[in-house]
């Protein structure tokens, strides 16, 4: 086995790790409630802000590539990693802090919500191997490679940013302040 085949499979075995405990961490952060702590109220519309940088940057990024600005193009993806990791943390500090909101509307808005939301957090979870996966073989230098996965890689975390937005534009009106 050569080098970079071996560097591969270290590689895989961490974002296999990663993939499997960001979800149960945030699962199981999700159920604790830190005792007098003031609720983190203001961080929603934050987190939504940089979901909707990350779909922003993503298309950049895609521009940026298909130009031929591969520099470019490697930091606006090493950025949009960041902020997915920025939102994820303030997500659950958010959670941590106060209680969950129910959403308020009634009739097909309703169902058109949670379609929306169940789509998001399946996705959400889905993207991140995908993301971890497609950023590697850049990082390997295998490009055919990480074209291939990007062509899967990039609707989904497009869609899971601005899903993002959405969720949190349908549900604001239904927070408590």
């Amino acid at each position: 086995m050569d080098a970079n085949t071996l560097k591969e499979k270290k590689i895989n075995k961490i974002i296999n790790l990663v993939s499997i405990v960001i979800p149960l961490v945030v699962v199981l952060l999700f159920g604790v409630k830190l005792p007098n702590v003031e609720p983190l109220s203001f961080l929603p519309p934050i987190y939504a802000t940089v979901n909707g940088f990350t779909a922003i940057l993503l298309v950049i990024a895609v521009i940026a590539v298909k130009n031929g600005k591969l520099e470019l193009h490697q930091k606006l993806m090493t950025s949009c990693i960041l902020l997915s990791l920025a939102f994820l943390v303030m997500y659950v500090a958010y959670h941590m802090t106060s209680d969950s909101t129910s959403f308020g509307g009634e009739g097909i808005v309703k169902y058109i919500y949670f379609f929306i939301l169940i789509t998001h957090i399946i996705l959400s979870i889905v993207i991140i191997p995908l993301v971890l996966r497609t950023y590697a073989k850049a990082y390997l230098k295998d490009f055919a490679a990480h074209r291939k996965l990007a062509r899967i890689t990039f609707p989904l975390w497009l869609y899971v940013a601005i899903t993002g937005v959405v969720v949190y534009l349908m549900i604001s009106p239904y927070y408590v302040h």
